[in-house]
């Protein structure tokens, strides 16, 4: 609900992150992180919590985690500036856990619950009491009552009320999750179990209280280019539109040069290796060898498919992400360069600290932390002048961008691939309904089928890290890609 609005929670975390970039960009006194907290809330009444105290503390806890640094405990009393040293790296130092909840920023939102509203009207019927199968409901004086202690938050209450007057409470991040990963503390807040967290993002942008983010590379990365590094930025094919609507590609690519950034390549080049893969792999594998193929460019959804479906895991595609597969093509040419993915996803960075990508990619930003070192640049995106856009990528491969894309565009390879052959699809996007389709494949519902797995609802113009509504998002990204020269991969030029 909260995607697309810029709220008060949106404010402040680009507030963070541009703070961190300058104190980079400008070469300053590292030490400077302690004056965020004031910077990004100023004055001396507090404006979202009780204390203007507590107010700084949250933001102080937010930089920590922005500057690429684990999350202290609550006990321990220690200044921004104490470990800034850790932090001065041209190299990404992030460590799991990545997505890390303040505990004293949550408010312990109540866990899912039934209660009854001021729209009861105590009507004669009563068919909240009739349905209840544990005969929690009752009437009171005034309205309807439920039993707490009872209760099984089953909803039928909710159904059977003719005046909707019995709502169902969630706690935002919870429901947000689809693998089930939010839980409490002995207090009530929310607690990450990280043995089932897949580093989707959904509970951070989905926290109305601004009580969950995740670490960043943007200070490392500002140094590294402010020392003078060669680093090659590989942006994902969601990028149109996510900086205003008049930041067309080429002044985007124009913004990145001038950043420093050596050039700026489409991952949606490595989509166009992946389809070609993924065209070659179907027909050799299914389903004489296995019974489907699982796509593999999202994270977040193979690391659900290996944490509650192992068995199944070994039927996700073995090619490497897009991301993965530009960053290597550029690494062949450019072996000493280091390579920064700017895209909408925050399970990314999870992927970079795999021993087997590391190699390959240094950094990894999304576009809101772009946006904050173009604001520490002072970089008008909207303002400078068009830089050329290389169309490296096909319209197939920039299709990856959204639910269903990226089926669309490997079935159609596959297809063109192998004359005569059909390819059966399925996608699901968000995490809740990867699971129900993994629970299908496992019951043989998809035996012959290419299944796409999202982790986010509406695909990647829907991370965590964009700056669009998803729909929105989508639209501008079916737009570019209809702008490519190249219609499907077998066209692509750039393919080695």
């Amino acid at each position: 609900m909260l995607r697309g609005l810029f709220t008060p929670i949106t404010y402040i975390r680009r507030q963070v992150f541009t703070e961190i970039a300058k104190i980079a960009w400008e070469g300053r006194d590292p030490r400077e992180v302690d004056d965020i907290p004031y910077k990004v809330i100023s004055g001396e009444i507090p404006q979202y919590r009780g204390s203007i105290f507590h107010e700084r503390a949250i933001v102080a806890a937010r930089a920590r985690l922005g500057l690429g640094l684990d999350r202290k405990s609550n006990d321990e009393n220690a200044r921004l500036s104490k470990s800034v040293d850790e932090a001065v790296a041209t190299h990404s130092i992030i460590q799991e856990p990545l997505v890390n909840v303040i505990p004293f920023a949550c408010e312990a939102c109540p866990r899912s619950k039934h209660y009854v509203t001021d729209n009861c009207r105590k009507c004669i019927a009563h068919p909240c009491v009739i349905v209840c199968p544990v005969n929690a409901v009752s009437i009171g004086k005034d309205r309807a009552i439920i039993d707490k202690e009872k209760c099984i938050d089953c909803g039928k209450c909710a159904k059977a009320c003719q005046y909707h007057a019995i709502m169902r409470l969630e706690r935002p991040c919870e429901v947000a999750c689809g693998v089930d990963a939010i839980e409490s503390d002995e207090l009530g807040r929310a607690k990450i179990n990280y043995d089932k967290c897949v580093s989707c993002g959904m509970c951070i942008v989905n926290c109305p209280f601004a009580a969950i983010t995740d670490k960043s590379d943007i200070f490392q990365l500002v140094l590294a280019i402010k020392q003078g590094e060669e680093v090659h930025a590989i942006i994902a094919p969601s990028f149109v539109g996510q900086f205003g609507p008049f930041a067309t590609p080429g002044k985007i690519v124009r913004a990145a040069k001038d950043l420093g950034f050596t050039e700026i390549i489409e991952v949606a080049l490595g989509a166009d290796v992946a389809a070609r893969h993924e065209a070659e792999m179907f027909p050799q594998l299914v389903p004489e060898k296995q019974p489907f193929l699982g796509t593999s460019c999202c994270p977040s959804w193979t690391m659900t498919a290996k944490k509650f479906f192992p068995d199944l895991y070994q039927y996700i595609s073995s090619s490497n992400t897009p991301m993965v597969e530009t960053a290597k093509a550029i690494k062949r040419r450019s072996p000493s360069g280091k390579i920064v993915f700017i895209g909408p996803c925050i399970s990314k960075k999870i992927e970079a600290m795999d021993e087997e990508v590391r190699p390959y990619v240094d950094f990894v930003i999304t576009y809101e932390e772009l946006a904050a070192i173009f604001v520490a640049a002072n970089i008008d995106v909207a303002e400078i002048e068009e830089d050329e856009v290389v169309a490296d990528a096909s319209t197939k491969g920039r299709n990856f961008a959204f639910a269903s894309g990226v089926a669309a565009s490997v079935k159609e390879s596959i297809e063109k691939f192998n004359p005569g052959v059909e390819v059966p699809t399925h996608n699901a996007n968000g995490l809740s309904e990867c699971r129900k389709m993994l629970m299908l494949a496992k019951a043989g519902k998809f035996n012959g089928y290419l299944l796409e797995g999202m982790a986010c609802p509406g695909g990647c113009v829907g991370g965590p890290g964009t700056m669009l509504p998803t729909e929105k998002g989508e639209k501008e990204a079916k737009d570019f890609a209809k702008k490519s020269p190249y219609n499907d991969v077998f066209q692509n030029p750039f393919l080695e």
